[in-house]
């Protein structure tokens, strides 16, 4: 592979921090980032990082996470890794580090002060594994949003709720309207999701960690998070007739006014961008279900597998240092309906939603999510219950509930 200097590429370099000479290589980036918003987002990226002197090649698998890991993870331990592949930072990519599979890049993050400018200190916890830093945070996504839809409830008669009671007490009222209250899509994590919203949002903090950190199940079966299956109860109930699959798709049905609301993790923001939605105006968003103040602090992280080519290798070592550069991580985030990593950037643009994630962000009420705290043996267990949950009315919310029990006492 021939190296290319070119004085576009040597500014971008300097500019972005880089010393001396720009590498010009392919480098395939493999992620599950499709949909509208999505893409729109890691577009950003690659310009950026073609800037560079480099070339972006884009590795989108089709599908969630879920069908996109697999791939990803055979790929690598079969011989045919790619530059950079996208992981949720915690503890998806963990065997593979273990197995002596991906870079240390604790030299990178040294270099670039990256415990000074990443924020919280949490996300580049997740990326460290035996005191080494393995992968690069590039956003703070939170699950604990709740979408609605302005147009659906004008339509149906009702104000816009403020919280998720008065959420379940609009349903009637939307169903009479020929809308569909909730829209959930079949994919088991939406689901799952949900259910972990939903315990954060009624349970409250303490209950979620004692549920997840602490693994106690004993806990889990008992009256306080009864209550919160009560609540997955009513939305499962709300939910019936989405019937479509795909998140995006869920949040097209709020976009269009075919549903009421979904709960969704704030990416759901970069496909109301894509429609032209404006947030306080045509949708409204409510953190927490409008019943907690707090995010979890989950996200997105590029790792980085082992290579062999040294020009590819040292194009990895430029990816990382773009992915957290200032302008990159504004652009990006901006589209992505994420919050940035760094806490040193420019968010005048920032609309009414990323705002009122920042505001919470700002004032350190922040948790772990799931990703963070359970293994993905335990991660799929638990989809499968609440996949079952939410498909089959005929399943009760005790034997649910002794089952998610049963679950959190044996995870991991």
């Amino acid at each position: 592979m021939r190296r290319i200097l070119t004085a576009a590429a040597l500014a971008a370099g300097t500019a972005l921090g880089f010393a001396g000479a720009a590498y010009a290589t392919d480098l395939e980036v493999t992620h599950w980032w499709t949909s509208g918003g999505e893409a729109a987002a890691v577009a950003e990226l690659a310009k950026a990082f073609d800037a560079t002197g480099n070339k972006w090649v884009d590795g989108a698998i089709a599908g969630s996470g879920g069908t996109a890991r697999p791939i990803m993870i055979s790929r690598i331990t079969g011989g045919d890794p790619m530059g950079a592949t996208q992981f949720n930072h915690g503890r998806q990519a963990e065997e593979l580090v273990q197995a002596g599979l991906m870079r240390d890049l604790t030299d990178i993050a040294t270099k670039g002060k990256w415990t000074e400018v990443v924020r919280p200190k949490g996300l580049l916890d997740s990326c460290t594994i035996d005191g080494k830093i393995y992968c690069v945070p590039v956003n703070i996504h939170s699950w604990q949003w709740l979408w609605l839809s302005n147009e659906a409830f004008a339509k149906a008669g009702v104000a816009v709720p403020k919280n998720w009671d008065e959420y379940v007490a609009a349903a009637p009222a939307l169903e009479k309207a020929g809308i569909v209250p909730l829209a959930v899509g079949g994919q088991p994590w939406q689901t799952s999701g949900a259910f972990d919203v939903l315990l954060l949002a009624v349970g409250g903090t303490d209950a979620f960690l004692k549920v997840y950190k602490d693994k106690d199940g004993e806990f889990a079966g008992g009256a306080e998070i009864a209550k919160v299956f009560k609540a997955a109860d009513d939305a499962r109930k709300m939910s019936k007739g989405t019937n479509v699959q795909d998140w995006n798709q869920a949040t097209n049905m709020v976009i269009t006014g075919k549903a009421g609301g979904q709960i969704m993790g704030d990416w759901a923001q970069g496909e109301f961008q894509v429609a032209g939605k404006v947030a306080g105006k045509d949708y409204t968003c409510l953190p927490g279900l409008g019943m907690s103040n707090a995010l979890a602090t989950g996200g997105d992280a590029f790792y980085f597998p082992l290579l062999k080519d040294a020009e590819k290798a040292k194009a990895q070592e430029v990816l990382a240092e773009t992915l957290l550069d200032p302008k990159t991580q504004v652009a990006f985030n901006l589209k992505k309906g994420s919050l940035p990593v760094r806490g040193d950037v420019d968010l005048n643009s920032a609309n009414d939603c990323m705002k009122k994630g920042l505001d919470i962000l700002a004032k350190g009420t922040v948790i772990p999510w799931t990703d963070q705290l359970l293994s993905q043996d335990t991660q799929k267990q638990k989809e499968d219950l609440f996949s079952e949950f939410f498909a089959k009315p005929d399943l009760t919310v005790e034997d649910a509930q002794k089952r998610f029990a049963d679950i959190v006492s044996s995870a991991d």
